[in-house]
């Protein structure tokens, strides 16, 4: 077995997004001081922060997953060649690289390119002032204002963790809502958070051009006519699958517009040996999943017997706060015409909130009215991504909300919020006549 890699071990997940990202996020907590401030109402930073500061632990922590990486291919007695690869035909491909080039023939190939940056027409991305996420890691400076084009889950964590370190930081996006995806009261709750960081947004808002400001400042006119100073222009307008010098039409395939590849669900394309995973085939597009859609492929084509339930993938947003969830959106079961009733526990309820500092987070379960089977839990607040595996355990084997009215959590835990918002849905059935025995949780 072979890896053809265009850039260092671990793609875009190790070398410029998700844990570039993630590290950044903790060392924007530590090191503006936020979570202290918050517990012992300092007002300003002690210091002020630089971004080489920020990025001494992002590149430690990069270098180590590097290191992880190539580490189990070796064990593992996979072949790493070096370079940018491309389709000679249905079963070849060729690369080329700084060690040299070569070409590799297999029986079965599997595409996890993963993806790009897409960039709106009309801006000039110059690396320096327009940026894209790729370009966080080499940020010369910290800007005063920032405008963040583009409200998805990479423009609002960037803008929730710029705003934390005191930047002046605004959205826009032509959309007239963002982050659709999101349970509505969980959004809310996100937004409203934001918001009291110093992030405004200027939803239903599109680029027209970028002129040049005063002292470094640019100014960003919206077609509306609205104008926007900032320092820094992040463009975060999604992202296009690395295809373009794949020559996928060699092999027999073709993309979409965004560069993107069409499978079944096995992860095939349209010529059965050749699979794709990760990024490349769209949506979730988060890390977790492409691993398992790599696992999935391989154990298709090697018929190795295989068992997945993407319906309880978790999702996260690694902003500041947190927001994570697994299962149905009260949206969801109200298309659906689910019978459901939700459970709240307020973090302020929860002595592991207060001792945090967090008074805003919140988790929500969803539970089926008659039979209390748990639908979805949904978070935001500290530790959100960590918190939602209780309840996507729970979910998968069939669980229901009298399992967390029987279960003790350690005290003082963030987890007691599951048994909080269990009572909480309790009593709210009990008021509707909803509280004969549901069937034995299993």
């Amino acid at each position: 077995m072979a890896v053809i890699s265009a850039i260092r071990l671990g793609g875009v997940c190790i070398n410029t997004g998700t844990i570039p990202s993630k590290t950044l996020r903790e060392a924007v907590l530590d090191l503006s001081g936020l979570r202290q401030r918050t517990v012992y109402g300092v007002d300003s930073l002690a210091t002020a922060v630089t971004i080489e500061q920020l990025l001494t632990r992002t590149r430690e922590v990069i270098q180590h997953e590097r290191e992880v990486v190539r580490a189990q291919l070796q064990r593992n007695g996979i072949d790493v060649f070096h370079g940018f690869g491309r389709f000679e035909n249905p079963h070849e491909v060729a690369f080329d690289g700084e060690e040299g080039s070569g070409r590799i023939s297999g029986k079965y190939i599997l595409i996890s390119v993963g993806t790009v940056p897409s960039i709106p027409a009309g801006l000039n991305i110059d690396h320096e002032t327009l940026l894209t996420s790729d370009d966080i890691l080499t940020m010369p400076h910290l800007p005063r204002r920032m405008l963040v084009a583009g409200a998805g889950v990479i423009g609002v964590e960037y803008a929730s963790m710029f705003a934390a370190l005191g930047i002046d930081v605004a959205i826009c996006d032509v959309r007239t809502s963002f982050l659709d995806m999101v349970d509505g009261d969980i959004r809310a709750l996100f937004q409203k958070q934001l918001e009291r960081a110093g992030v405004t947004f200027h939803l239903g808002e599109k680029i027209a051009r970028v002129e040049p400001g005063r002292e470094h400042t640019h100014n960003v006119v919206m077609e509306s006519g609205l104008v926007l100073p900032a320092d820094v222009v992040l463009v975060s307008a999604g992202r296009t699958g690395d295809t373009a010098g794949l020559q996928v039409e060699k092999a027999g395939l073709s993309v979409d517009p965004r560069g993107r590849l069409v499978v079944n669900s096995n992860f095939q394309t349209s010529v059965p040996h050749i699979y794709a995973a990760g990024d490349v085939i769209g949506a979730p597009q988060l890390a977790a999943t492409s691993a398992e859609q790599g696992r999935l492929a391989a154990c298709h084509a090697f018929n190795l017997p295989s068992e997945s339930v993407p319906a309880l993938f978790p999702y996260g947003i690694y902003a500041i706060p947190e927001i994570a969830w697994c299962g149905k959106s009260e949206e969801e079961l109200r298309a659906d015409n689910t019978p459901y009733e939700t459970g709240i526990a307020n973090y302020r309820e929860i002595a592991r909130g207060t001792i945090l500092g967090d008074s805003e987070g919140l988790l929500k379960m969803l539970v089926h009215q008659k039979t209390r089977d748990v639908l979805g839990v949904w978070i935001c607040g500290s530790q959100a991504t960590e918190l939602v595996h209780i309840g996507q355990a729970v979910i998968a084997l069939g669980g229901k909300l009298d399992y967390f009215l029987r279960t003790v959590f350690n005290y003082p835990t963030l987890a007691e919020c599951y048994k909080v918002a269990a009572l909480n849905g309790m009593n709210k059935l009990r008021a509707q006549g909803m509280t004969k025995a549901a069937p034995h949780a299993g």
